[in-house]
């Protein structure tokens, strides 16, 4: 898979400063180079704590590469948001996802996986299986 047609990412947080933080560590942690797409798409238009539909429709549109967009998000509102999104049909890019993953640890796996270049269900697994990351 060519860099152009990687899977993209959007982080999609209450909060702008989160969504941006967690894309900010997993481009680090990922070692840099030449990553895969990841957007924040946080907070409200307007700066305030919440989820906007027309946050998460740009990130998606400019984390689009043509291989699948993965969205991972932090709290339940955020889900029902992506959801109503994908169940609209055209509001978000073809082959978006909504990935059931932990939110930091998933978005670095994530990250990882599509910057090696793995189709969406790779991506999508990688972050799911962050679930079982041990920290004892």
């Amino acid at each position: 898979m060519s860099p152009g047609t990687r899977v993209g990412i959007v982080l999609v947080s209450h909060s702008a400063a989160v969504a941006a933080a967690v894309g900010d560590l997993a481009r680090g942690l990922a070692g840099g180079g030449d990553l895969a797409p990841v957007l924040p798409a946080g907070g409200t238009p307007d700066g305030g704590l919440g989820t906007s539909s027309e946050l998460i429709r740009s990130a998606a549109e400019a984390a689009d590469r043509g291989a699948g967009v993965a969205i991972l998000v932090d709290l339940g509102s955020a889900v029902l948001t992506v959801k109503a999104l994908l169940a609209e049909g055209d509001e978000l890019p073809r082959n978006s996802r909504l990935v059931d993953a932990p939110f930091v640890e998933g978005a670095v796996a994530a990250l990882v996986t599509a910057s090696a270049g793995g189709d969406l269900d790779a991506v999508a697994a990688a972050a799911s299986e962050a679930y079982a990351y041990r920290k004892d």
